[in-house]
């Protein structure tokens, strides 16, 4: 039976705020990060906890860096070390500790250490789950590691940082954990869960209501994840796992599909003097860029949607994980029956996509993508610019550069802008090609703001 788990942060105010609301000038300081403190001996205070709000990849001063952030938050140093990491976004280990010291006084190493005993406290104060399943939840290697950095950063062993928690913040009787997603500046869900709703795989993806629910894969298993308003400043994330070893990356992966830290309030600054879009910043200012749960699976739907209408790509993406994806039982209340294919399905040669109602260049296209994909060609960890991602896929045979842009638009790049999508197409055509040029370096919010308008 899966093991379900809820997961909350609280709502995180602004840097001045926060300051004037938590802090004494004599005897505080403030940093952008917990790991930034952490790095020469402070720690956080106790009565408003700042390691329950998640590490923001934004704002850095260095482009390397955020893209760095955003690596190792998802979990690229969990395997692998800082030279590696340093290859991958093109310069050396020595230089990537360099450019983290001076942009946020912390090593990479320090940044991820950081990222899991924060991991770990909250779910030491929110959960009952056993201090070694803890340690193993929060990716450390050993029990005796986890206390270590404990001891470090909060200045307690795990057992005394739980036993300070308070009632409220216990799990629920039934076993559940819940937690919920904080997320500062507006956030228009009612415009998010429409464009995910039009765009929902049949039985992969389906929105009810409020409530977003997907199948994912966590370790070659089945799951569930369901996002919906958790309250006031804050999503609720509802995961129903196979196996709990990735669930700190897992979250990290569900923040990104609602974009809780992203600039929503310096891009709208710099949008509204455009008179195209300030009439839609007016009207609905939380409207944010979605995110994805998987690059790979947004990528098929932008090349089966070229040239094709929401509708008919949307039923063509059904055809395709009916009959290439993994049957999940047990959700049909839902709606959803199938995982959606991996890369190594549809890259897979002997399989035939025109049986499944592909046409024959939509099929070869995607089996260019996958295998792309499945052989490491694509990389799509953050680790490329928005321009060096945008040359990589649409050099594949078949992919248009506004798939790639949409692509890149949902990986999280702010600049992207996928010109030939029907609705932007429309609003280009009104004004003139060049007007998306006035909104960079945020092309991407002014697409989101023209989704959702129309």
């Amino acid at each position: 039976m899966p093991l379900e788990i809820t997961m909350s942060l609280p709502a995180v105010t602004s840097r001045q705020e926060w300051v004037a609301a938590h802090s004494e000038p004599e005897d505080r300081a403030l940093y952008q990060l917990a790991s930034s403190a952490e790095a020469p001996g402070s720690r956080g205070c106790e009565s408003c906890r700042p390691y329950r709000p998640s590490e923001t990849a934004n704002g850095y001063g260095s482009e390397l860096v955020c893209r760095g952030v955003r690596m190792i938050l998802a979990g690229a140093l969990d395997h692998g070390n800082e030279a590696e990491l340093g290859a991958r976004l093109g310069l050396s280990g020595r230089h990537l500790r360099r450019l983290f010291m001076m942009h946020l006084g912390v090593t990479p190493g320090g940044l991820a250490r950081s990222c899991r005993v924060h991991f770990a406290r909250r779910l030491l104060d929110q959960t009952n789950i056993s201090v070694t399943e803890i340690a193993y939840m929060a990716g450390f290697g050993s029990v005796r590691q986890f206390n270590r950095d404990c001891a470090r950063v909060f200045r307690a062993t795990p057992i005394q940082l739980r036993a300070r928690r308070t009632r409220s913040e216990r799990a629920a009787a039934d076993g559940g954990l819940t937690l919920h997603m904080g997320f500062a500046g507006p956030l228009d869900w009612e415009a998010l869960t429409a464009f995910l709703a039009q765009r929902a795989v049949p039985g992969v993806e389906d929105v009810d209501g409020r409530s977003y629910r997907r199948t994912i894969v966590v370790e070659g298993g089945p799951g569930l994840l369901e996002l919906e308003p958790g309250g006031r400043d804050q999503v609720q994330l509802r995961l129903h796992l196979p196996y709990w070893g990735e669930l700190m990356h897992l979250a990290a992966r569900a923040r990104r599909m609602v974009s809780p830290d992203c600039h929503v309030i310096q891009a709208a600054e710099s949008l509204k003097a455009d008179a195209a879009i300030e009439p839609l910043l007016a009207a609905r200012p939380g409207v944010r860029v979605p995110g994805a749960w998987d690059p790979f699976e947004v990528g098929v739907a932008a090349i089966a949607s070229q040239d094709r209408s929401l509708k008919d790509s949307r039923e063509l993406l059904g055809r395709l994980a009916a009959s290439h994806g993994t049957p999940v039982p047990g959700l049909e209340r839902f709606r959803l029956t199938r995982t959606f294919p991996s890369p190594a399905v549809l890259a897979d040669s002997s399989i035939d996509l025109q049986a499944a109602g592909i046409p024959a260049d939509l099929a070869m296209t995607l089996q260019s993508y996958a295998s792309a994909v499945e052989k490491g060609l694509l990389r799509r960890d953050t680790s490329l610019s928005c321009e060096q991602l945008v040359t990589a896929i649409s050099a594949l045979p078949g992919v248009s550069a506004s798939s790639a842009q949409y692509l890149a638009l949902r990986m999280g790049e702010p600049n992207a802008f996928p010109a030939e999508d029907a609705i932007l197409r429309n609003v280009l055509g009104a004004y003139g090609p060049a007007i998306s040029q006035r909104w960079q370096p945020w092309r991407a919010y002014a697409a989101a703001h023209i989704w959702a308008a129309a």
